[in-house]
């Protein structure tokens, strides 16, 4: 598989950037170009409007939710605590995808809101075979919906309790024991 070229990367990762930062109506094409340090025409070239845009950081998010679960299915440690694991926002590219596509699902897009449908149902096909029932699976999202949005609140220099070392393999274990 090829690479796409750096430049449209910049872009896509320029667009993400004020999407998380600045908000929907600030990542306007212009400010875009701004942020990637490229002209209106190279931006143009690679994405040929905000619609554009806004599909290939969908397309990213989906890939990087892939790769996530792809991980987390290999991870020794067992699906559930590994999912639990990664909903720790640590501001990787997923974490910060997933804040982006946010934004655009709240300013009322469509394909974002699908979008993060759909990784929440990756997300679920994953685990379920791993928890005991439908009841263990909700357990197991709203857990790790809650250390997400917790980390995120950190994130933000909103202080939240945050959970590490000890207290998250402590957590990690209550869940698994309740949960398969």
């Amino acid at each position: 598989m090829s690479r796409p070229p750096l430049a449209r990367e910049a872009v896509l990762d320029a667009f993400t950037r004020i999407l998380v930062d600045e908000g929907e109506r600030a990542a306007t094409m212009d400010a875009t170009a701004r942020a990637a340090g490229v002209s209106k025409g190279g931006l143009l070239y690679h994405f040929n409007s905000k619609s554009a845009l806004e599909e290939a950081l969908v397309k990213r998010l989906e890939t990087l939710a892939q790769q996530d679960v792809d991980e987390i299915e290999e991870s020794s440690e067992g699906v559930v605590a590994a999912h639990l694991r990664s909903s720790q926002n640590t501001g990787s590219p997923l974490d910060v995808t997933i804040l982006a596509v946010s934004r655009l699902a709240q300013n009322g897009s469509d394909a974002a809101s699908a979008s993060l449908r759909r990784v929440r149902e990756l997300w679920e096909d994953s685990l379920r075979p791993h928890t005991r029932d439908e009841t263990a699976l909700r357990i197991v999202l709203l857990v790790s919906d809650g250390l997400y949005f917790n980390a995120v609140l950190d994130l933000n220099a909103v202080p939240g309790p945050t959970l590490d070392g000890a207290d998250l393999d402590a957590l990690i274990s209550a869940v698994v024991a309740a949960t398969t």
